[in-house]
């Protein structure tokens, strides 16, 4: 194995992420630290180097004072030369070097996708409201702000933490060796210098953290307007988003300069100190040195550890200050992405195996927490292969009902039942598998036409996908499309949310990835909504090929596209108050009827209701 590969970049964690830091670090590095603790041994090696390289210039200085100009290279100093130059040309070099290797070979390139890899499984579980909720580029920022904070901790706490606390040591050991006085004025010295530490860390955490959360802000602000600019544009509304995109970077400026005051009073602060140390430990080895207790070489050695810890001083401290700042924006990752806000399944599910389709609801309650709303005591059978049309004001639950069926949300209250397995107690992945949907509001990837289209089914042929798009009456216009890179046809990319097409063309390619999926239930959620009516009837000629042997949940405000199931539920308040066939449900003069005779161009009047 490659050293680059002691850390598996995307091993999964075991668990849901944690809520505190200490427990949120360990499950974002859990199997890594071992790797992570032999990096910080070699960074402490180096570090212990410091004390060394003082020490041996102390020795060389005083083998100089003893042996006079002439004398040195004598065969008396041969082991004190060997060992110096074996010192700085070999083990000093290699021990950095390893060190160096450590964190910019097997940590730095391993750990941010490690965690990365961690967040984003975990985000990509969250229920639906959990994104409906937030930003999508908020969300995205904190995945990546989080995973290379956890990063930045890591290969600082090694680099600089590991390396400048065997500085510390060996520095002490050094200093007593020179005399035990010298080492209380240096630990006097780290006395101030740790209360320091500690005044300052805890307000930069905190400012770091409100900086963080301000920046994510600007852009989930900017990204909110980018994704929305046509409907910015239709509106004259750029000076609204530009106004908004400043109040959000006039917050994040402001928390920013909160954080900059800090920081320059503590640089003053930390360089106040820094120059206090060469004054202390070579002004009290001079003074040592003058009643005789210390050597010239001391005086080196000591002056040698104070400029070195002095220069380390600003260093370390930033690098702290660094960490706490991470530590903030961690923080502040955790509260938007480590939240129970998913369906989860049960630990011993089972993949779902449909083997006719039927449905069935048993008094189904769901109200997105609230006290009113959603839907409330819905019972209702679907047959194998039924085609069943749901019909509703917007409001009556209609889309409730397939999110449920989907479990994008966990019912409150009631269950359901596929073929008689209880939806709760198989994956939801196996469920989904089982389920096509084409919806009103058609997802596209900023993808090439035919990977759009596979989406339905990732194992199938090109030939497969092409029969897919003819059979959806999408095979024309994608044999035109060209993108701004010159690919065309199928391998055209259709822009981010498939911006490029229309709505009509979306549908027919979610259509197409619909009727390539193959799944046994098929649910149709305004699936012709955006055609216009001749392109409609081709593709209900395509549909109803494709809803043969399948058990079909159809919604539309369009009547006349549900005029031909085999049953229709009507929808109101949350409830099923209407069941029959169309032509049943217009002889009971009810409220399906009411719809039917006021609707315009075949489309549901939407004040039908009142």
């Amino acid at each position: 194995m490659k050293i680059s590969d002691w850390i598996n970049p995307f091993s999964v964690a075991e668990g849901p992420p944690p809520q505190t830091l200490a427990a949120f670090m360990r499950w974002s590095l859990s199997g890594a630290w071992l790797v992570l603790f032999f990096a910080a041994f070699l960074s402490a090696l180096a570090g212990a180097m410091e004390a060394g390289t003082a020490w041996i210039l102390g020795r060389v200085i005083d083998a100089t004072i003893s042996a006079g100009p002439d004398a040195f290279f004598d065969g008396s100093n041969f082991g004190l030369i060997v060992g110096a130059i074996a010192f700085f040309l070999i083990l000093r070099p290699v021990l950095f070097g390893l060190s160096s290797g450590a964190n910019s070979i097997i940590v730095g390139p391993n750990v941010n996708p490690l965690v990365l890899s961690r967040l984003h499984r975990w985000t990509l579980g969250q229920n639906v409201s959990f994104f409906d909720d937030d930003f999508a580029g908020r969300i995205a920022q904190k995945q990546m702000q989080t995973s290379r904070a956890v990063t930045d901790v890591a290969v600082e706490m090694i680099n600089v933490v590991a390396f400048a606390l065997a500085s510390l040591v060996g520095s002490v050991a050094l200093l007593v060796a020179i005399d035990w006085r010298v080492a209380i004025g240096f630990a006097v010295w780290l006395i101030g210098y740790f209360g320091l530490i500690r005044w300052f860390l805890p307000r930069v955490r905190q400012r770091s953290a409100a900086r963080a959360g301000a920046k994510a802000m600007v852009s989930g602000q900017v990204v909110d307007t980018i994704t929305n600019i046509k409907t910015v544009k239709l509106f004259a509304h750029a000076d609204h988003e530009d106004r908004a995109a400043l109040g959000a970077m006039q917050t994040f400026r402001e928390r920013a300069l909160e954080f900059g005051y800090l920081a320059a009073g503590f640089r003053l602060a930390l360089m106040t100190l820094a120059g206090l140390l060469p004054v202390v430990l070579i002004g009290g080895t001079i003074l040592l040195w003058q009643r005789g207790v210390a050597t010239e070489g001391d005086i080196v050695a000591a002056g040698a550890i104070a400029i070195r810890i002095a220069q380390m001083t600003g260093w370390v401290s930033f690098t702290l200050m660094a960490i706490y700042s991470n530590v903030g924006e961690i923080e502040d990752g955790m509260k938007t992405l480590t939240p129970r806000n998913r369906v989860e399944d049960v630990p011993d599910a089972e993949p779902l195996d449909v083997h006719s389709g039927e449905i069935e609801l048993n008094d189904l309650a769901f109200a997105y927490g609230r006290d009113t709303g959603g839907i409330e005591g819905i019972s209702l059978t679907i047959k194998p292969g039924e085609k069943l049309g749901i019909v509703g004001a917007s409001g009556a639950g209609k889309s409730t009902l397939v999110a449920l069926l989907l479990r994008l949300y966990e019912g409150e209250k009631g269950s359901i039942l596929i073929d008689g397995t209880d939806l709760r107690d198989v994956t939801q992945e196996s469920l989904r598998r089982n389920i096509g949907m084409v919806t009103q509001e058609t997802a596209m990837f900023n993808r090439s036409a035919h990977d759009n289209i596979l989406y339905g089914r990732p194992g199938a042929t090109k030939d497969e996908v092409i029969e897919a798009a003819k059979r959806a009456e999408a095979h024309e216009f994608i044999a035109t499309l060209e993108d701004h890179k010159g690919r065309k046809g199928y391998d055209a990319h259709l822009g981010e949310r498939g911006v490029k097409l229309s709505g009509g063309q979306r549908q027919r390619i979610a259509l197409a990835r619909a009727i390539l999926k193959d799944a046994p239930i098929l649910v149709l959620d305004e699936a012709t909504s955006a055609l216009d009516s001749e392109v409609e009837a081709a593709i209900q000629t395509a549909l109803t090929r494709v809803m043969e042997g399948k058990t079909v949940l159809a919604i539309a405000h369009r009547l006349s596209t549900l005029t031909e199931m085999d049953r229709i539920v009507v929808m109101d308040a949350g409830r099923i108050v209407e069941t029959g066939t169309h032509s049943v449900l217009l002889a009971q003069d009810g409220l399906y009827a009411r719809y039917w005779h006021r609707q315009s161009g075949g489309f549901l009047n939407m004040k039908a209701a009142e």
